[in-house]
């Protein structure tokens, strides 16, 4: 099994930043979801509800060594915005049920992020400390933390399960007489990990991870929101893959895909890197 993609979000719900290596740190992959949108209330702004945000890019001297800023922000019809690390008292914030700190990054990011939505109560914020969070009861344990993902530090997706869902998705489609759709891409999933190798669906097994020299372990499966359903170019909405996910991959009413993880190690893992998993 190797490490065939790996993926960093600077900006949670933002475009994917692909690249070719990247440190592990105790909190997650470098500069991973560190930057989060908000509404006036402080509360999370996704691409569930914003379906914008995937196309804001939002790249950090880990996605692209050009940026020499903290942060550098794109989107289409407006100039690059350059920010360095805000300064400040951290504000209260909520992602879903959590309450968090974040530091804001001030009007001028605002204001872009207001024109890049269109929407004029959204605000960026930044995590200045992921230790400050705690995660999941019952699968974490003292000391695991993160900045911004949903649920643990860091996500992987097999290949060879997105090629056993796409043939589900196939099926189905068929079953109702639907013309089968293109084969849905690992994308849609958004794991920091991709992995190919192994038999369908063998991370439900896994409780230790090793890419390269790092390990990783593993907590639960992932389940699925109605964001994987969101074509990340178009922007327009279709009912899978989480109709066929519901079929074959439910779980106490959620529809699961991919592993949330959390670092053991700290070092620096690569595309190309031997995975194993135990």
């Amino acid at each position: 099994m190797r490490l065939v993609g790996l993926n960093v979000h600077p900006l949670k719900s933002g475009a994917i930043r692909p690249v070719s290596s990247v440190d592990v740190l105790s909190g997650g992959l470098d500069g991973d979801r560190r930057w989060m949108v908000v509404d006036g209330d402080g509360s999370l702004v996704s691409a569930r509800e914003v379906h914008a945000l995937f196309h804001v890019v939002s790249d950090t001297p880990v996605t692209d060594a050009t940026v020499t800023g903290a942060l550098r922000l794109r989107a289409p019809g407006l100039p690059d915005l350059h920010l360095d690390e805000p300064v400040g008292e951290p504000e209260a914030v909520r992602l879903f049920s959590l309450d968090l700190r974040a530091v804001p990054a001030g009007p001028d990011a605002d204001g872009w992020l207001r024109s890049a939505l269109g929407r004029d109560d959204v605000r960026l914020v930044w995590c200045d400390d992921p230790t400050r969070r705690t995660l999941q009861p019952g699968y974490a344990e003292p000391g695991d933390h993160a900045a911004f993902p949903d649920s643990f530090p860091v996500t992987v997706a097999s290949l060879a399960s997105l090629r056993q869902l796409n043939d589900w998705v196939v099926e189905r489609a068929l079953d109702l007489g639907e013309e089968p759709r293109d084969p849905l891409p690992i994308e849609r999933f958004r794991a920091n990990l991709v992995v190919d190798g192994d038999e369908p669906f063998a991370e439900d097994r896994w409780r230790v991870l090793t890419v390269g020299g790092v390990r990783f372990r593993v907590t639960k499966p992932v389940d699925r929101c109605v964001m994987t359903t969101i074509h990340p170019q178009t922007l327009e909405t279709a009912k899978e893959p989480i109709r066929t996910l519901a079929r074959h991959r439910l779980v106490d009413g959620k529809t699961m895909f991919a592993a949330h993880l959390v670092p053991l190690d700290e070092g620096r893992i690569a595309v190309g890197d031997d995975v194993r998993g135990e």
